[in-house]
């Protein structure tokens, strides 16, 4: 049941789509409109009715009819209508669509269908044709008619051609094919030397447009084959006459023509146009032509009857005219030097070639003589040339030189050329502006004295010298003030303009200005340098852009930098500057640069520099320098007074001597580097003889007691206990040569004394022969080393300094301790000087 329930709605809208099409058998809607072809922008009206009796489904429903126009809904107003009918009317205002389809829809229990259509098409009615014209063809006689159709009326139109006779009422006429605005009437439908009223008529459904009748003959705008020129040629005795033959074509030879001639040279900017030619002629002769020029002559014809068209021109033919000795004089500019010490005049000499007119031909060469020709006599050429200069040298003092033209009939008349001292009175002004891209405009300011007539100099200015010897002319009217300059003016180039004033007998001085025809940006713009930089400021300078470049007056530098930081800031410099110092920089900041080069007409930016301040200027370095160098310098002055002044020295490093580090304990005599020490047992009895002690200072106002005296007791709470002498006995017999030391001596008082410490002498040694006594003098410290109670090294120490005596030896130091075997200093001495010890107790 469910499954049956829920197919149910889907039958309904199937048979309901098949009962409402449009078309359907059963016609139960219908779609009207007003006109389906309307003025565009007019109103349309339309109604759509639905008989829901012939709807099967729609009987005991209500309708709902919508409209919509292509795709777009529209409102329209429902109503039910006689007989069970549901009708919907509708109105459009405007109709702004030139094509457009109205769709009628209804709607049952929730679903749309389209019931009925109707196309609506708007335009406008035909535009009125113009411009009609015909031409008959004499190949097959047809008339060719062509007109131009007026706005579009984006409806249907025909456009047909029609024609009447002026006897027969019919009209006949042709229709374009493929929307063309042209169609040919044939002979048939034609009537020949008879007038004719031929028309266009367009139509469409909102109406008809007629273009202007034309009443012609169709003979009358015929159009004749062009003529063919057979032959050209001078008339010797009429010397710019020539004459000219040619044939008419086969078609027009029943027909009596008018016929035109043209020609042109090919410097020229248009035809010369010959009228009045009786075409059935054959020939003709002009006059007026130039003398070696070349010609392209052609020729047309047309009825002389009717003003109908003209033919064709010809083909055309070249003719070149007969040539004449040149006339007329030479335009001439000079300038003149001395050519140093020979007596020389050196001439540079400037004409114009001849014009046209005066040339009489092609002109093959120029003379330039120092004196006029006479009949019978040619004068020396100095100067003989193709070119329009030629430089040469003169007799000093000359004054007229003379230049003719020549071509292939003869030369022409010589023209004097005088030449003056410039000594003249200059132009009051002078400025020049630009005429177009190639020319150059050139006003002046005329001098109080009467003028014959002025040359006109121009010269390009570049980087690398030159001279252009055509870049003159010479303008004859003396009352002149303006002249155009064209030859070899070219935009963006610069140009040195000079005006001289040709007086009657001299030339004035000239004056100069610059111009350009044109201007604009420059090429490129220089490239800055970095001339100097400091922390805060900046020199730059740059090369001046050459003149080729310039394309301009250059108006301006401006020079751009900016920081890291983006800050942009610039400054103008005049264009005759070449360097610019940017002040108030940053120290120690990256900056970048660029200039821009302006003419008038624009500017163009150069390549960036990168540059970076410093953080110290050129002055502040060098003070930092020189308070360094000076420190410097005062170091090391001080360190060569610590090193050479040993007061000073002293002074912050006092020397304080190290007895165990001694060198006198390493020191070995050279006698007994050889000899091996013999070191007697340490308990060996006997004493060492003595053979000289010597007193060196002994303490002043102390008397010593008597020499063979017995030593007084001494407590170790008076006076310390000395060292015992080191004794050896070298043998028995053997002079002494042994070890002693000597006892200082004791004061009245019982107190020690500092004395100079002994003078040692050493013997001889072994028999050999003695030598000069050797002397070792110690220093005059008063540093208490050989006082010390525990002297250094502990191997050497004495067994006196402990208070007891060896075993076996009296207690009084009679038995002598051994020198140690290892302390060579000791080895080989004998103490002198022991006479003068009265008072003091002897070992």
């Amino acid at each position: 049941m469910a499954r049956r329930g829920a197919g149910t709605p889907f039958l309904l809208r199937l048979s309901l789509l098949l009962l409402l099409r449009p078309g359907g058998t059963l016609g139960c809607a219908s779609v009207a409109v007003g006109s389906p072809i309307v003025p565009l922008g007019s109103a349309v009206t339309a109604s759509c009715t639905i008989w829901s009796k012939l709807c099967h489904g729609l009987e005991q429903g209500k309708v709902q009819i919508t409209w919509m126009l292509d795709n777009e809904p529209v409102a329209g107003s429902q109503r039910r209508g006689p007989g069970g009918t549901e009708v919907s009317n509708l109105t459009l205002p405007q109709f702004n669509r030139t094509q457009a389809k109205l769709w009628c829809w209804v709607e049952w229990n929730g679903t749309k269908q389209r019931v009925g259509m109707a196309e609506i098409r708007a335009g406008y009615p035909p535009a009125k044709p113009f411009n009609l014209s015909c031409v008959l063809n004499l190949s097959d006689y047809g008339l060719t008619c062509q007109w131009e159709q007026g706005a579009e009326s984006h409806l249907p139109t025909s456009v047909v051609l029609k024609c009447a006779g002026s006897r027969a009422q019919t009209v006949t006429g042709c229709t374009p094919q493929g929307g063309r605005s042209c169609c040919t009437v044939p002979r048939r439908l034609l009537q020949l030397y008879q007038q004719m009223e031929i028309w266009v008529s367009a139509t469409n459904a909102l109406g008809t447009a007629e273009s202007e009748h034309l009443c012609i003959d169709p003979m009358d705008v015929v159009k004749l084959d062009p003529p063919a020129l057979q032959s050209i040629q001078s008339i010797p005795f009429q010397t710019d006459c020539v004459a000219l033959a040619w044939e008419v074509a086969r078609s027009n030879a029943h027909m009596e023509l008018q016929c035109e001639l043209r020609y042109r040279a090919p410097e020229d900017p248009g035809w010369s146009l010959v009228t009045g030619i009786d075409g059935q002629a054959g020939t003709t002769q002009c006059c007026g032509f130039l003398f070696g020029m070349q010609y392209h002559f052609q020729m047309r014809c047309r009825r002389s009857l009717a003003q109908g068209y003209w033919s064709e021109w010809s083909l055309g033919r070249n003719y070149t005219t007969h040539e004449k000795a040149p006339t007329g004089k030479l335009d001439t500019w000079w300038s003149a030097r001395p050519a140093g010490a020979g007596g020389q005049l050196e001439v540079q000499l400037r004409w114009k070639a001849p014009q046209r007119r005066e040339a009489n031909g092609r002109v093959l060469g120029y003379h330039v003589t120092l004196s006029p020709r006479r009949k019978g006599r040619d004068p020396p050429t100095v100067c003989n040339t193709t070119h329009t200069h030629c430089n040469f040298s003169a007799p000093a003092g000359t004054r007229r030189v003379y230049l003719s033209a020549y071509n292939a009939a003869g030369e022409s008349a010589a023209t004097e050329v005088v030449l003056l001292e410039r000594k003249g009175q200059p132009l009051a002004g002078l400025q020049a502006m630009p005429g177009d891209e190639h020319s150059l405009w050139v006003r002046w300011e005329a001098p109080p004295a009467p003028v014959a007539s002025y040359v006109l100099e121009w010269q390009r200015v570049s980087s690398e010298p030159s001279r252009c010897s055509a870049c003159w002319q010479m303008e004859r009217d003396g009352a002149a003030t303006a002249a155009l300059i064209r030859d070899g003016i070219e935009p963006f180039q610069r140009y040195n303009i000079s005006v001289y004033p040709l007086y009657k007998d001299a030339i004035g001085v000239p004056i100069h200005t610059v111009a350009y025809s044109k201007q604009k940006a420059p090429s490129y713009a220089p490239k800055l340098h970095l001339r100097s930089i400091s922390k805060s400021d900046a020199e730059l300078c740059w090369d001046p852009v050459p003149v080729e470049m310039q394309n301009g007056f250059i108006t301006s530098y401006t020079i751009f930098w900016a920081n890291s930081t983006a800050e942009v800031s610039s400054a103008t410099v005049n264009p005759s500057l070449s360097s610019f110092v940017i002040r108030e920089l940053k120290p120690s900041t990256l900056y970048k640069v660029h200039i821009m080069a302006s003419t008038a007409a624009g500017g163009t930016n150069g390549t960036s520099l990168t540059l970076v301040t410093m953080v110290l200027d050129d002055a502040e370095i060098q003070f930092l320098f020189l308070t360094l160098g000076l420190i410097f310098v005062l170091l090391i002055l001080l360190f060569i007074c610590f090193q050479k002044n040993g007061r000073v020295k002293q002074q912050f490093w006092p020397s304080v001597p190290d007895p165990a580090n001694s060198s006198l304990s390493k020191w070995v005599p050279a006698e007994l580097q050889q000899e091996p020490l013999q070191v007697p047992g340490v308990r060996e009895p006997g004493l060492a003889a003595i053979s000289t002690v010597t007193v060196l200072e002994k303490a002043a106002g102390k008397q010593p007691s008597g020499w063979g005296k017995e030593p007084a007791i001494e407590t170790a709470s008076t006076f310390p206990p000395l060292p015992r002498p080191y004794v050896r006995q070298e043998g028995p017999g053997t002079p002494g040569h042994g070890w002693a030391a000597a006892e200082p001596c004791q004061g009245p008082a019982g107190s020690r004394e500092t004395v100079q410490y002994a003078r040692v002498v050493g013997d001889g040694y072994k028999g050999q022969q003695q030598a000069r006594p050797r002397l070792y003098l110690r220093s005059s410290s008063t540093q208490p080393l050989l006082l010390d109670p525990s002297p250094s090294p502990k191997p050497y120490e004495n067994l006196w300094f402990h208070g007891a005596a060896p075993p076996g030896c009296p207690g009084d130091g009679g038995c002598p301790e051994e020198p140690p075997a290892t302390f060579p200093l000791l080895q080989g001495l004998r103490i002198s000087g022991a006479e003068e010890l009265h008072d003091c107790r002897a070992f």
